[in-house]
């Protein structure tokens, strides 16, 4: 089978029909942390009018500006994420796809889907591509199944784009059923796991030949040593493995990465 010609990342443009994809920063972050401003505007206010305890006025005030800045550079970072704002998810997406080496023919995994973007930007990258995304959907996120249905709906691929619940602990799939398999900052809300599994097992059921992009906050606290990992893989037969710097290709820089809560931003990709 000829590889199939990729559509350019620069002429796809999600969300223009009214998708809903959401952005990374999820709404009970912000009610969380609204209700402790409040919580702390109130205290501040009986602290001075009916305990008359100066001191700890002043500390729930500190407190109270603390949460208002906080509460607002999130705000920043959500706009700077989202679709039809800053636009650094999508361009992120665009990024990984583009140095996916993927001939276009089979099926695809992406490990984390949320609301579908990622998925749906290979399916219409790769125009002859069955895409298959898995997400556990957790209470944190504003995201579902019947969401990403509704956006491959509109963005016109819903015939070649399956959305499933599934575990990134352990893939319902046997081994070796994938031509490509991708991830976008998915493993590291995965609380308790060992993080080089999680790669092993996205690996697990990619097919001999097949290629792969996994894109992470790979902090050193959280991933161990990522350079060994690699060479782990090259050892193991697999090919053309290398880790990329995505803080510099995505964010401009490991600092801006990192004042937008993604740093250490670096995406494994290679050939099983």
């Amino acid at each position: 089978m000829t590889n199939q010609k990729a559509v350019s990342q620069s002429s796809i443009r999600l969300g223009t029909h009214g998708e809903n994809y959401g952005t990374w920063m999820s709404h009970p972050v912000f009610y969380m942390m609204g209700g402790f401003a409040l919580a702390a505007l109130i205290l501040a206010i009986l602290s001075f009018t009916v305990f008359h305890i100066t001191a700890l006025g002043i500390v729930f005030t500190i407190a109270l500006i603390v949460l208002i800045v906080f509460i607002g550079w999130m705000e920043w970072i959500r706009r700077q994420y989202a679709f039809g704002g800053g636009g650094m998810m999508e361009k992120g997406h665009e990024t990984m796809l583009s140095l996916l080496d993927y001939d276009g023919n089979g099926t695809l995994l992406e490990v984390g889907c949320g609301s579908g973007p990622l998925s749906i930007r290979a399916a219409l990258t790769w125009s002859q591509t069955k895409v298959i995304g898995i997400d556990y959907w957790g209470a944190m996120w504003d995201y579902s199944k019947q969401l990403c249905e509704s956006n491959a709906a509109s963005e016109g691929v819903a015939s070649r784009c399956t959305f499933q619940k599934g575990d990134a602990n352990k893939l319902d799939f046997a081994d070796e059923t994938f031509d490509a398999v991708i991830s976008n900052y998915v493993y590291h809300n995965i609380m308790g796991s060992d993080k080089q599994e999680l790669l092993l097992e996205s690996l697990r059921v990619l097919k001999k030949g097949g290629v792969f992009a996994l894109n992470d906050c790979m902090k050193p606290k959280m991933y161990g040593d990522m350079e060994a990992f690699a060479q782990k893989l090259r050892d193991m037969g697999y090919q053309e493995v290398k880790l990329v710097n995505m803080s510099e290709l995505v964010f401009g820089s490991e600092s801006r990465a990192n004042m937008m809560m993604l740093g250490n931003s670096r995406m494994l990709v290679g050939r099983k």
